[in-house]
């Protein structure tokens, strides 16, 4: 990997993303009402056609129980109880859908207890590929997925997230963005039936093109900084670790449909970018407890972006384990020491494909 910046991963395995994505959990309740919406809305697919819901993105599994239930249950209604929901869960390759499959079974919020005749399965590709035939999703769902691109456009000279760039770095990051989501926007427009929608959470920036989370983030680009200068890392090492993860302002969602309204044959219904609360500062408002705050925030960035940053060592794989504590532990105590408030820019869509005779607008 000499030379190369470190490319995107999948999550930290065993079912670590399950115990420690609470942040992501928080979020994605904001768009669960769209969700159910988007299920009043779409067009049932014909009798005797299972009705399709697709997880783009679907990481262990844990954070697509709440959502997958709304939506089924919304369905259900439609329905009626006999015929069939399938519903897909997609991820890379090398997610571990262990995990996922371990979920669905045996966590008591699984969407398979007690919901006659819905079925589970997962694909194991990018979704910046073609996943299923034409006109045959009837819903989906992505959440925090869309803010990772299909390869790393760029070193961060001195950080490794895309918001601290400038200059042509951030334009190399803003065109992959760019091109990427029109790639993923293009195989919805293919995989969606007519009448189908898609929900989508995504990590956003602010009009000063800010996350809100970068407190976090350069606190961890310090402890990579002491990691070199304690040997740990080498200086290649450090060079080419860069989060993939880009968020999307409100343009950058928007852009594909600015100039006519429609993308192919999607139209964006909703779209919206704001700022969220830290649900875990406001637990520290009440426990007042720094370590335990540090701990969560340390947590989050080790699963969620350890192994993207892990991906650029060399050596042995035990240097991996390694990593992951001397990243969380130091994050843990600079936090712990100046623990701040961090709103994260969320933004929500829903995008539906047209019918015959739609009309833009309606």
């Amino acid at each position: 990997m000499s030379g190369e910046a470190a490319s995107h991963s999948v999550m930290e395995g065993q079912g670590a993303y399950n115990r420690h994505a609470a942040q992501q959990a928080a979020g994605g309740e904001r768009a669960l009402p769209l969700l159910e919406q988007a299920a009043k809305r779409v067009v049932l697919p014909p009798p005797n056609t299972p009705a399709v819901i697709v997880d783009y993105g679907s990481s262990q599994g844990k954070n697509s129980l709440r959502p997958m239930h709304a939506a089924i249950g919304v369905l259900r209604q439609r329905l009626g109880d006999q015929l069939p929901i399938n519903v897909v869960h997609t991820d890379l390759p090398g997610n571990d859908f262990s995990s996922l499959f371990h979920t669905l079974e045996d966590d008591p919020d699984s969407y398979l207890r007690d919901q006659p005749a819905v079925f589970a399965s997962a694909v194991g590709r990018s979704f910046y590929h073609r996943l299923f035939p034409e006109n045959y999703v009837t819903l989906g769902w992505s959440a925090y997925a869309v803010l990772w691109p299909s390869r790393v456009p760029a070193l961060i000279p001195g950080h490794f997230y895309s918001t601290r760039s400038t200059g042509g770095v951030l334009g190399a990051f803003n065109s992959q963005l760019a091109e990427d989501w029109r790639t993923f926007l293009s195989h919805r427009a293919r995989e969606l039936r007519p009448g189908g929608r898609l929900v989508i959470l995504t990590p956003s920036r602010d009009s000063n093109g800010l996350h809100g989370t970068e407190v976090l983030q350069d606190h961890a680009n310090d402890v990579l900084a002491t990691l070199v200068q304690e040997g740990f890392l080498s200086a290649t090492e450090r060079e080419r670790m860069v989060l993939t993860a880009h968020p999307k302002s409100l343009n950058d969602l928007m852009e594909p449909f600015a100039e006519t309204g429609s993308f192919q044959s999607l139209v964006a219904e909703h779209c919206d970018v704001t700022s969220g609360p830290d649900h875990v500062w406001a637990a520290y408002e009440s426990h007042k407890d720094p370590a335990r705050l540090a701990a969560e925030h340390a947590a989050f960035f080790r699963i969620t972006f350890g192994p993207t940053l892990a991906s650029a060592l060399d050596g042995q794989q035990s240097r991996v384990a390694m990593f992951y504590d001397a990243l969380e532990q130091d994050l843990t105590r600079r936090v712990a020491a100046d623990p701040v408030e961090m709103r994260a820019v969320l933004g929500t869509m829903v995008i539906a494909k047209r019918e015959s005779g739609w009309e833009l607008g309606q």
